[in-house]
């Protein structure tokens, strides 16, 4: 396992362009899946991006074309650039990790980052 420690949210307006990072801990970062989650107010959690140890990803269809996963191995570190931010894509946001790609996309990662607030004003 390993901790993640993320940054990078906050109040940004409609159609602003954060990038939340995720650093993780540990020398096995590059073969960990990495995911991004959100979760708005009253609603159920969502994975919205993932990226697997070969650089595959994936993306829920509300934030396809506006949203890019990366990671930097050599910094241990995974982004999500957020592009054409709406209001509804107001939540809080949190990476995990897991050396199965399967725990991830069911929620179900052995390590959580400790979450990010973004916001986006209309």
């Amino acid at each position: 396992q390993v901790q993640l420690v993320e940054s990078g949210g906050g109040l940004v307006q409609t159609g602003g362009s954060p990038r939340p990072s995720c650093a993780a801990s540990g020398r096995t970062f590059s073969s960990y899946t990495m995911g991004w989650y959100r979760q708005a107010p009253e609603k159920e959690r969502e994975l919205v991006a993932t990226i697997t140890s070969g650089s595959s990803t994936n993306y829920a269809d509300a934030v396809k074309g506006r949203f890019t996963i990366s990671r930097d191995n050599a910094k241990n570190t995974v982004y999500l650039q957020m592009n054409s931010l709406k209001p509804e894509d107001t939540a809080v946001y949190r990476c995990a990790a897991d050396s199965l790609v399967e725990r991830i996309q069911r929620g179900l990662a052995r390590s959580w980052g400790q979450e990010t607030q973004v916001t986006v004003s209309s």
